[in-house]
């Protein structure tokens, strides 16, 4: 590659892309180190070892050319695919879901890079499949796209991890939209959405006589079960199903405009909030650090994914812009779910905060996809 190309890549870099997610980093370990107190594993250091590691995979999957990248989806799909069946058969069991492979030392949770091998291949698709004389897609050439986003997901649903599988829903729809559907497309989906919208009623809110007719509730695990009974109704069982939610709940509010200060969380400090480190690690921001500074991290997030949108909005080509769109799709909901979720407006579902919460498989995965944002960036005007 030529000197002047290699210069003009490097002024190319979305830097403000660049920038948020090294602050949103930075924030998530500063407050970690509150969240982690008493724990009886060193997560801050593990965490900044991640954000390390993290920060070189940005780098790595920057200077590859995304057009390589774009010829090795498939291989890269078939590989997440085969590491997601693996984890039935040899997968370890944690917090009710087989989602774990462990090899010595190293433990890696392989749905979260499957979101990545996702993106990848439905872009691929929609790249490639382009035809001009018919740029709407119908339901018969939505067929493929749809089976490339189910077959994982089912795989993600069986481990059971509820959360991610619905995070993986909501991206590949984003894609699917992006993509320019037919008017009969979208009236199905939104047919389907009111339907769902009837099923929740039905199972969870109508009062009926025993036995009760169900749709989907009595498919669900017990766990799962509970949690959205425990969201239609917030105040019933809060020594049980409830306990989570009404915990967090009470670290949010308590945290008022301006928050108790680092370390001074009394939720946090008396271990009240489950998952403090992981899942509910903004509850912890929030009784701390007031209801400001969620809006300045919140802005954080929302500077975040107003890079990626530039970027998809600037890509060369269908590849790159569609994968830019799935990146900041995957992002966004896992935000939308993960602040819903701890502050009561929606079900709990364990989705982690992304760069915020503790876990070496979110961290790199999520920073995967900013390698492959900036990789796209940075190229807009080399080929």
């Amino acid at each position: 590659m030529q000197i002047g190309a290699q210069r003009r890549m490097v002024m190319n870099v979305p830097w403000g892309l660049a920038v948020a997610t090294l602050l949103v980093s930075l924030v998530g370990i500063y407050n970690l180190a509150s969240a982690a107190k008493g724990l009886p594993t060193p997560v801050v250091k593990a965490q900044a070892v991640y954000l390390a590691l993290g920060a070189m995979t940005v780098a790595l999957v920057a200077w590859v050319d995304y057009r390589l990248i774009q010829r090795m989806a498939v291989p890269i799909f078939i590989i997440n695919l085969l590491l997601l069946i693996a984890v039935k058969f040899v997968g370890h069991k944690a917090k009710g879901a087989e989602s774990w492979l462990v090899l010595g030392p190293v433990r890696m949770q392989p749905a979260e890079f499957m979101k990545i091998g996702m993106v990848l291949m439905m872009a691929k698709y929609f790249h490639d499949d382009f035809k001009p004389t018919e740029p709407s897609y119908g339901f018969l050439r939505l067929v493929v796209p749809s089976v490339l986003a189910v077959v994982p997901i089912v795989l993600v649903l069986i481990q059971p991890d509820l959360g991610t599988a619905l995070m993986m829903v909501f991206t590949a729809t984003t894609l699917i939209l992006f993509a320019r559907i037919k008017w009969q497309v979208v009236v199905t989906l939104l047919v389907a959405s009111v339907l769902g919208l009837g099923v929740l009623w039905n199972d969870y809110v109508r009062p009926q006589s025993e036995p009760k007719f169900t749709v989907v509730r009595h498919l669900l695990k017990k766990h799962q079960d509970a949690r959205i009974a425990g969201w239609v109704n917030p105040e019933s069982d809060l020594r049980g199903s409830n306990y989570h939610s009404f915990q967090s709940k009470i670290a949010v509010g308590s945290g008022g405009v301006w928050g108790k200060g680092w370390n001074q969380g009394t939720q946090t400090y008396l271990r009240y909030l489950p998952e403090q480190h992981t899942d509910f690690i903004f509850s912890v921001w929030a009784e701390e650090h007031g209801f400001f500074m969620c809006l300045f991290l919140l802005t954080l997030y929302a500077a975040l994914l107003f890079a990626a949108l530039t970027v998809a909005f600037n890509a060369k080509d269908r590849f790159g812009a569609f994968v830019a769109v799935g990146i900041a799709a995957m992002i966004f909901w896992q935000v939308f779910e993960n602040v819903g979720m701890v502050t009561g407006l929606l079900p709990v579902t364990g989705i982690t905060l992304p760069l915020m919460s503790y876990g070496g498989s979110s961290m790199l995965s999520v920073m995967l996809g900013i390698g492959l944002l900036i990789n796209i960036g940075m190229r807009r005007h080399i080929f």
